[in-house]
């Protein structure tokens, strides 16, 4: 038969029994203790003073006595573990670093006290028992409605595709809203910030509200750097928090318990609508998952609230949440390229020109279904439409330095507009070079047409009357003209000797024979 141990409430009940004057055998039947035991703590009582029929006892007397029977300690240890009580702190920091025997063994040699191994494992066990401080968990008031929603990530289980037969791990998106235990599920394969997002989308569109705040954990996807009081944000999430109007509120790092809410049900998921059940596609099964969290989980009574979530939610938290705004939210992903000597950053692929100014610079990239946009310390400094991979280079002229511009926009049609409104005789010499060899003379047109900026068109239409005159109607001999000023004098009376023309100046690669001379006999 089990030894009884003999608890306060029992000592508090044969002290006072004893004291009225009851035998042992009538409390032994009363109280079902044995006579050697009832004996042993009513002579203990004597001996302290208390006899039977002794006037004045009260009950605060007898906790007094149960005091000093038990002494106070971890788990209040019996007799011959009260003698470990004065080593409780060598013995709490022993512990740490050794087992309970080493423990033992150390003090024992140390101090002689006279305590078995068994009694110095009952005494460790109460130690064990021994209630901590960062083990209670504060009950925590729920925020008013539509205050607040907490979301996590929950694996699932395994899931074979029936059209392609893969096999891979299935994860839950889950958002419970606080006050009224509303949950929406998104099944996907990844956790990624894609997933992350849309997500967050679809639940919102499910729900038809948004909360004020969102209470998540220290994910990548939306945590790039937990911090206490500073988290730094995933700039995609950051993006998507600032469209809907909520505010992110990570929970701290390695603390479940500060999103009950959302940990809490993915035992239920798991084995209500996950456990013994396929689907044809993923779609299917999100599908299905939406159907499940309206007519199963949102019309069960739930055991704290006692209401139903969908009624719940409906009569009390979406009329004071955030209004859905009237178009979703465009996901877009974040990223940085660096600017190449050719003004231009490639993205996924695909360059694309940015301002010059730039030049080697590292850029922060918006990229979205629709657009790219480049970011230069939260500034946007250019936007394109987004290209897909082995497209061209999407360039606006407007990126690229005006001096190096003029060569890559040339064309004869447009230098011959422009000779023609700087003068006449511009236009004949820019008609002149361009006659031959188009290509290569193309770069002193541009040239001779840039001199307008410096002199002036006046200025630049005489002195290439002056060239034309002397038959060198070159770039060279234009700028020497205007920088000796020879435009502003009088042009030499004309001789009847014959001019070469500028086609006999300006000569072409047909002109010029590329086979050796022929050796001819003497």
């Amino acid at each position: 038969m089990a030894r009884r141990e003999i608890t306060m409430p029992d000592l508090l009940a044969i002290w006072p029994h004893g004291h009225a004057g009851d035998s042992l055998r009538a409390m032994a039947r009363n109280l079902g203790v044995d006579r050697q035991t009832l004996r042993k703590y009513l002579q203990g009582a004597e001996a302290a003073g208390y006899h039977p029929h002794q006037p004045g006892v009260t009950q605060a007397d007898w906790m007094a006595l149960y005091r000093q029977h038990v002494p106070a300690g971890p788990g209040r240890p019996r007799t011959a573990q009260a003698l470990l009580v004065p080593y409780h702190d060598r013995i709490v920091a022993g512990l740490t670093t050794n087992t309970v025997t080493t423990v033992w063994r150390r003090l024992v040699d140390d101090t002689g006290v006279p305590v078995s191994l068994r009694t110095f494992r009952r005494y460790c066990a109460t130690l064990a028992a021994t209630p901590r401080a960062e083990a209670v968990t504060v009950w925590r008031p729920d925020p008013p409605p539509g205050h607040e929603v907490q979301v996590d990530f929950g694996l699932m289980g395994w899931w074979t595709d029936p059209r392609t037969q893969r096999r891979q791990r299935i994860w839950a998106f889950s958002m419970v809203w606080t006050v009224s235990r509303y949950q929406f599920v998104w099944l996907t394969p990844t956790q990624d910030l894609v997933s992350w997002c849309q997500a967050h989308v679809a639940a919102f569109a499910f729900f038809g509200a948004v909360p004020h705040r969102v209470v998540l954990d220290n994910l990548k996807d939306g945590v790039l750097k937990a911090d206490r009081y500073d988290p730094q944000l995933n700039k995609s999430y950051a993006e998507l928090a600032t469209y809907y109007g909520f505010l992110v509120d990570p929970g701290r790092v390695a603390h479940p318990k500060d999103k009950p809410r959302v940990e809490r049900p993915m035992r239920f998921l798991r084995d209500s609508f996950w456990a013994g059940r396929s689907w044809a596609s993923l779609d299917a099964m999100n599908a299905e998952a939406q159907r499940w969290c309206r007519d199963v989980a949102g019309q069960r009574l739930h055991g704290t609230t006692g209401r139903r979530p969908v009624e719940h939610f409906q009569t009390v938290e979406q009329p004071a949440a955030l209004p859905l705004p009237a178009t979703p939210w465009e996901l877009a992903t974040w990223t940085t390229a660096k600017v190449g000597v050719d003004a231009r950053c490639q993205v996924q692929r695909v360059l694309y020109s940015v301002p010059w100014r730039y030049l080697h610079r590292q850029l922060d990239v918006r990229v979205s279904t629709r657009e790219v946009a480049f970011y230069w310390e939260g500034e946007c400094i250019k936007i394109h439409p987004r290209g897909r991979a082995g497209d061209r280079p999407h360039d606006d002229p407007a990126d690229f330095p005006p001096d190096q511009l003029a060569y890559y926009m040339a064309t004869p049609t447009r230098c011959r507009e422009r000779a023609a409104a700087a003068g006449p005789h511009v236009l004949t010499v820019v008609e002149a070079l361009l006659a031959t060899e188009t290509s290569a003379h193309l770069r002193q047109v541009l040239g001779i047409l840039r001199l307008q900026e410096t002199y002036g068109a006046a200025r630049l239409d005489a002195a290439c009357h002056r060239a034309w005159a002397f038959g060198d109607p070159r770039y060279r001999t234009v700028r020497t003209i205007l920088v000796k000023a020879w435009d502003q004098q009088p042009l030499p009376p004309p001789s009847d000797d014959r001019r070469p023309s500028a086609g006999a100046l300006l000569h072409g690669s047909s002109q010029f024979s590329m086979e050796p001379p022929r050796r001819t006999d003497g």
